[in-house]
This record gives C-alpha cells, structure tokens and sequence, in this order.
C-alpha cells in the first residue's frame, strides 16, 4: 500500500514508519509541522493542506494530537481517503466531527490499537453481560510517568464496553470519602510511574469469588503493527465509521 502518515515526528509517528517499511508498505508522505527525525527520502508538509493534489495515498495513519483533527478530516472527506485515527483526546465535538466527515470517507477510530486490547474490549462487554449485576467492575490502567492524560482512552472504552453489556451506567473515578459503593458504579482508576508502556486491568468481583482480564504492552511497535493492520482493514470499505470492534470481528471471522 502507498502509506502517508501524521504526526511522524512523535515517539509513535516514527514506530509506524519504521513498521510500515519493514512490513513493505510503500511511504508517500508525512504530515507533521514539527522537525523530527523522519525519512528524508520521503516528503514531509506542514499540514494536509499542503499536500499536493497529485501525490496520493491508499490510507493515511494519524498518530499526532486532537489540534490536528481538523485538517486531516477536511483531507479526508475532500480525497475521500481511508484514514486511521489513532489519538486519543478527542472531545464530544471531535467525534460529532469525524462521524460528519466519515459520510465522504472510510475512517478508522480507536483509543487503543493494539488488537489485544481490542479482544480485551469485547471479552469486558461479554462478561458484562453474563455476570452483572451480580459483580461490581472496576478498572485499573498504569502508565509510564509522562503520560499526559489519565484515565487512559483505552481505560474509558473499556468503562464503555463494560456499560453496553449492563455492567453498570455510572463511571467513578475518585472514591475518596465517597462512603459504600452503589448499583450502577464502575469504577475507573490511573496509576503513573516508570517506564510503563500500558497495563489495563478490568476487575469483575462478586461474592466470594474474582475474575480479573489484563491486558499488557511491552513495546510501542504493537500499536504500530494494529494501526498497519486497521490500514489494510479500511482500504476498500465504503465511506464510514469503523473502529475495533469491526477489526476483531473480521479477524475473528477469518480464523
């Protein structure tokens, strides 16, 4: 595939053109207003803006800041290109945004692109179902140090499969001085230190017994490899929103 990237300049931008190369998709561009360490054989531009109308990509992968949203969905609505949207952050009004935009172009959404994180996400959803209300839920995520924001994306779309399969409707994240849990928490807890990659932990504890599903990453170069495999799942879809979920069910289906 002829692959464009946004963000390259970051720790994670620059694992993905390192992944991607190794794996021998074929770079076009980057988009990144930042210097970096970054291929110098491929052209890099400020913005999607100023990439010119006849270089062109299969699929364009963002790992860069919500700030950038913008202009990567007017990219991708105007060249109707398949793009990856692997930042975290994104308010309301981000996704309001990109669900307009996904009418002219196949975008791919996630908080976490790990495809073991994504399984995790529907064994919560799963578990849900089948033990609640009968067990309390609570999420644990850790981090390295330098994390900016907490809970973690993936910590929340956890929280959110969890509440699809009736494991609660009320996430609570701080239970100092809150007095004796209540029906309908699920409770959601950060921990930052050290070098950690990513830990998520969900926590399904009833009377008498625990079930615990954790999910660790050892190194950035799975996220890079889940948003490849997210670019080669979106190239040929139709205009739409995609995520996970739809990633797992495929891969489920085809093993």
């Amino acid at each position: 595939m002829r692959m464009a990237i946004s963000g390259v300049c970051g720790r994670m931008g620059g694992t993905c053109a390192r992944i991607f190369a190794e794996a021998g998709e074929t770079l076009v561009f980057f988009v990144d207003p930042r210097e970096g360490a970054a291929p110098e054989a491929v052209p890099r531009f400020a913005s999607p803006a100023d990439v010119p109308a006849a270089l062109t990509c299969d699929c364009m992968v963002d790992f860069s800041s919500p700030a950038a949203l913008g202009g990567l969905l007017a990219f991708a609505a105007a060249r109707h290109c398949p793009t990856v949207l692997a930042t975290t952050g994104y308010t309301t009004a981000d996704l309001a945004a990109i669900g307009a935009a996904a009418a002219d172009a196949p975008l791919f959404v996630s908080r976490n692109m790990s495809l073991g994180a994504g399984l995790l996400e529907q064994l919560s959803e799963r578990l849900a179902h089948a033990l609640c209300p009968a067990f309390d839920v609570e999420i644990v995520e850790t981090h390295h140090r330098d994390k900016r924001d907490a809970p973690s994306g993936t910590a929340l779309s956890l929280a959110d499969a969890v509440r699809r399969g009736g494991g609660g409707d009320r996430y609570v994240y701080d239970r100092r001085a809150r007095g004796a849990r209540t029906a309908g928490e699920i409770g959601i807890h950060a921990l930052r230190g050290g070098s950690v990659t990513g830990m998520h932990e969900v926590h399904f504890l009833g009377q008498g017994e625990q079930l615990t599903l954790t999910h660790i990453a050892e190194d950035r170069a799975l996220f890079a490899r889940g948003a490849l495999a997210a670019a080669r799942f979106l190239v040929g879809k139709p205009p739409g929103h995609y995520g996970m979920r739809d990633l797992v069910r495929e891969l489920l289906r085809d093993g």
